[in-house]
């Protein structure tokens, strides 16, 4: 650096002034140091967590809604079939996930993310992580999955949904299971899909078989299994195709 370019301080100087402003905290370059930072955390918290599948609801399911039961179920049965249950640690759905897996005797995962409302993890999370930033979090819900099971759900589930679709779809992700629970619920998505979005060429129709679409816990289950061994993956190891 010359001529104007040279600071006026040094960068130790500058460290070591406790006199000047804190604006530096909301800064772009501090913030990239508080994303890596979030990915140390995560990586370190979930690697080593074993094989496991991510689960995806609304919040605002309610205790007594049959979909809460869906989700006690679907927790359950992943873990009888050996694997851990990854949601988004809130309450409704991914709480009906966690209750299932836990009482399973399984590890019961959540991934919570600073929000407005909704906030703190759910009590049947044994292994939690925190988040500010989305793109963050969405990230260990890949990496650490061998696929996800969807609920119904809202906005935040469908854009986990839909994330997941692109990665399979442009092969980001392989040997990656994606199963909607709800043929009622979803059926809709999936008519616009097949009518109007795979009609006016927008999708191909074999991006539509990359969702597999049930009522059956049992069959959610297997789907994901049976593309877990097709990937040579098994039981053996963690998840590491999203590297």
């Amino acid at each position: 650096m010359r001529g104007s370019q040279v600071p006026r301080s040094t960068t130790d100087q500058r460290l070591l002034d406790s006199r000047g402003s804190t604006d530096w905290l909301h800064a772009d370059p501090w913030r990239v140091m508080r994303i890596t930072s979030e990915f140390v955390n995560g990586f370190g918290a979930l690697a080593e967590l074993g094989p496991a599948v991510s689960v995806f609801g609304s919040a605002r399911t309610r205790p007594d809604a049959p979909e809460y039961r869906l989700g006690e179920q679907v927790g359950r049965a992943l873990v009888e079939a050996g694997y851990a249950v990854i949601t988004g640690g809130g309450p409704g759905a991914m709480a009906a996930a966690n209750k299932g897996a836990r009482e399973a005797g399984g590890v019961s995962v959540g991934l919570g993310i600073e929000l407005p409302f909704e906030a703190g993890l759910n009590p049947h999370v044994d292994l939690g992580v925190n988040f500010r930033y989305f793109f963050a979090r969405k990230t260990m819900f890949v990496k650490y999955a061998c696929g996800f099971i969807v609920l119904p759900g809202g906005f935040g589930t469908l854009d986990e949904l839909f994330e997941a679709v692109t990665l399979v779809q442009t092969q980001k992700v392989t040997g990656f299971p994606i199963v909607l629970l709800g043929t009622e619920y979803w059926g809709g998505l999936i008519g616009w899909l097949r009518d109007t979005a795979a009609a006016s060429g927008t999708i191909s129709e074999k991006d539509l078989a990359l969702l597999t679409v049930t009522d059956d816990v049992d069959e959610a289950v297997r789907t994901v299994v049976e593309a877990d061994r097709s990937a040579g993956r098994g039981l053996s190891a963690p998840s590491t195709h999203a590297e």
